[in-house]
């Protein structure tokens, strides 16, 4: 695998957060999962990167709006998540490298009082980092996404 493809643009700094993505507080907690192990968290942070970067990179998000939790999937059809990415798309962004490389952890994984599963960190890539924040809830027998931060700078 090649190096990590972003473009060289003035300082790219797009953090895409949705933070209104994290509508927990208006969801009855469903089945709590266990804590995963730091392998299936990193699965889960690897998966969902990697399905974001080939959204952003086909201006479609109809295959990453599947593979998300249902509360997330009802409040942002695919053609929202298009206009929230909007900036990665424009910009061409391209971090599929991503799985090649270990997970840095800058907090330890936790599940909050709202069972939404917590996981931040960053991949040590060249010539940008790429940093995320990421909720998972309990959805259809697994941890799904609910909220996500993505920064490359």
């Amino acid at each position: 695998m090649g190096p990590l493809m972003i473009p060289c643009w003035p300082r790219f700094r797009s953090i895409v957060t949705a933070a209104c993505l994290l509508l927990i507080c208006a969801i009855r907690p469903a089945a709590a999962l266990d804590m995963p192990s730091p392998f299936v968290q990193e699965v889960l942070i690897k998966s969902i990167l990697v399905s974001l970067n080939d959204a952003v990179a086909a201006n479609n998000f109809t295959v990453f709006h599947a593979k998300i939790s249902k509360p997330f999937r009802d409040q942002f059809p695919p053609d929202k998540l298009q206009t929230i990415f909007k900036d990665l798309v424009d910009k061409h962004a391209v971090f599929d490298a991503v799985v090649a490389k270990p997970i840095v952890l800058d907090e330890d994984a936790r599940i909050d009082d709202k069972g939404v599963l917590r996981l931040k960190g960053h991949f040590d890539t060249t010539p940008k980092q790429v940093k995320y924040q990421l909720g998972f809830i309990p959805s259809d027998g697994a941890w799904k996404l609910s909220g996500i931060s993505i920064d490359i700078e």
